[in-house]
């Protein structure tokens, strides 16, 4: 046997990668500028969230944001359990739905302590009666004003709960291949934890993030600079005019010494910026705080001079 039959016999048939179809007319994942808006809007929206619920249920809460993702609604809710409570919200005019999906044991917990309940016994998923419904869905109402509250000009679009569905295979949502903003968020209620996600539709966030990675054209490069430079943070110092002295004067120095500083006292004080003398100023106040007031620029003053003495 050769050595190249020994190594096809005894070496295991590596398995074909796997390979996905992707189209570029509609990515599913966002640009890097849009996912970190999208994580801070999360972010805040968890804490008020976490500040909502603990006023709610009278207990210490608290949200975390874990993750932000694009995905299509079918790949949204295939990865739900197959039964849940999934709180629809209606968008303005839009067709498709925004979801917050948080088990429904969970959600009966808070009631328990919302009723005046100590300690909630574990319960499995079941539907709400009605008035274990009314109080959930004034829970997430509250839910959704943080939410606008959190994403301010990001969410334009009036958001209302519409209906509780409790099968995530069974709520339609949106269309299956609808693209959706995914935000995964770990909840804490006293010392039980559960994972909760909220869906909204991408057409509805989207337009207001902008366009990715923007660019300008140089045709204006001279204003961008000059604005850009406009902004920028400089050290302005104001001094007395300079004395000159020899090195050996430096190094001669000990306690005691006096330079004498060529600085008439009619004379105002220096404005430099870098070195660079721009203007001269007197000293002022402004309250209980030193100031400067400016009494002559370079600009307007013929006979400036910064190395007059």
């Amino acid at each position: 046997m050769t050595v190249q039959e020994h190594i096809a016999v005894g070496a295991p048939a590596k398995a074909a990668p796997a390979v996905e179809l992707y189209d570029f007319r509609r990515p599913t994942t966002l640009a890097r500028e849009h996912s970190r808006v999208l994580e801070l809007a999360f972010e805040t929206f968890a804490r008020q969230w976490g500040t909502q619920l603990t006023a709610s249920v009278r207990i210490v809460s608290q949200v975390s944001c874990e993750q932000v993702v694009m995905q299509t609604y079918d790949e949204y809710a295939s990865g739900l359990p197959s039964t849940t409570a999934m709180v629809l919200c209606t968008l303005g005019s839009t067709d498709a739905k925004a979801v917050i999906q948080v088990p429904a044991a969970a959600a009966l917990g808070w009631v328990t302590y919302m009723l005046g309940g100590i300690r909630p016994k574990p319960v499995a998923e079941r539907k709400f009666t009605q008035i274990e419904q009314a109080l959930v869905r004034r829970l997430f109402e509250d839910a959704l004003e943080d939410l606008r509250y959190s994403f301010g000009s990001l969410f334009v679009t009036p958001i209302a709960v519409d209906s509780i569905q409790y099968n995530s295979q069974f709520a339609q949502a949106a269309a299956t291949a609808d693209l959706m903003i995914v935000a995964s968020f770990v909840i804490r209620v006293g010392d039980t934890s559960t994972t909760a996600t909220l869906a909204v539709p991408a057409e509805v966030l989207l337009p207001q993030l902008g366009e990715a990675n923007p660019t300008s054209t140089a045709v204006d490069a001279h204003d961008l600079i000059t604005a850009q430079l406009g902004g920028v943070p400089v050290e302005i110092a104001l001094r007395l005019t300079p004395a000159k002295v020899t090195p050996s004067k430096i190094l001669g120095l000990a306690v005691g010494d006096i330079l004498p500083i060529p600085h008439p006292q009619h004379r105002p004080f220096e404005l430099a910026v870098d070195g660079q003398v721009l203007a001269r100023g007197a000293a002022g106040a402004n309250g209980a705080r030193l100031a400067c007031v400016v009494v002559s620029t370079g600009a307007t003053n013929p006979d400036f001079n910064s190395e007059e003495i």
